[in-house]
């Protein structure tokens, strides 16, 4: 499946004549995959957490953001697929359109997909991804180690799907956790969510 085939849903919710997001038009490249984790203020506060698959990122809504505690199994709910570009988006997208409300990019980086089968052999990660357990080493700004997917509800009797998402191991001493997403600077700007929404007045 290309890009553009992904991209459906993600293209028909939006009105890019309104929204500064971005269409999606960049190439996949042989680096390592990325990750993005952006936190939207939106009509619910969230984290979305996404990883790039291909040419496009895997997204997931993440209502209480990922953690790095192991004891903390943080509920996932996946959206549509992101383009590339969208990893360092921020910005305001206008009331009305699909998502509405601020984002920021709370943390960014590579990741290693580490999915493997019951006798140790490599998964594809899409393969994983669609089997309902993907697990990968983050290495952002913040986040850091193992992590994993694993779907615990969906595909059967039209239950919508639900994923959790939980750090693996130990939890790294001195950790950053899960912030407080209103005092949360931008990874990318050192911006917070109000920060970017005063400019986008301003603006």
């Amino acid at each position: 499946m290309g890009e553009k085939d992904r991209l459906r849903d993600y293209h028909g919710k939006r009105d890019f004549g309104r929204t500064r997001e971005p269409e999606g038009r960049a190439a996949g490249s042989g680096d390592e995959p990325r990750f993005v984790v952006q936190i939207h203020d939106a009509s619910t506060l969230h984290f979305d957490f996404r990883l790039q698959v291909a040419d496009v990122l895997k997204s997931w809504s993440v209502p209480k953001g990922p953690s790095d505690d192991p004891s903390d199994k943080r509920l996932a709910m996946p959206t549509e697929d992101h383009p590339l570009e969208y990893e360092e988006f921020e910005g305001v997208i206008p009331k009305g359109e699909y998502g509405g409300g601020t984002v920021i990019v709370w943390d960014h980086g590579t990741y290693e997909p580490l999915s493997h089968d019951r006798k140790g052999r490599p998964v594809d990660f899409d393969e994983s991804i669609e089997r309902g357990h993907a697990t990968f080493r983050l290495r952002g700004s913040k986040l850091h180690g193992e992590y994993a997917l694993t779907r615990f509800r969906g595909g059967q009797d039209g239950d919508r799907e639900a994923w959790l998402l939980v750090k693996a191991g130990k939890g790294r001493s001195g950790g950053h956790g899960t912030p407080n997403p209103y005092r949360a600077r931008s990874a990318l700007t050192g911006r917070t969510l109000a920060q970017v929404a005063a400019e986008d007045d301003e603006g």
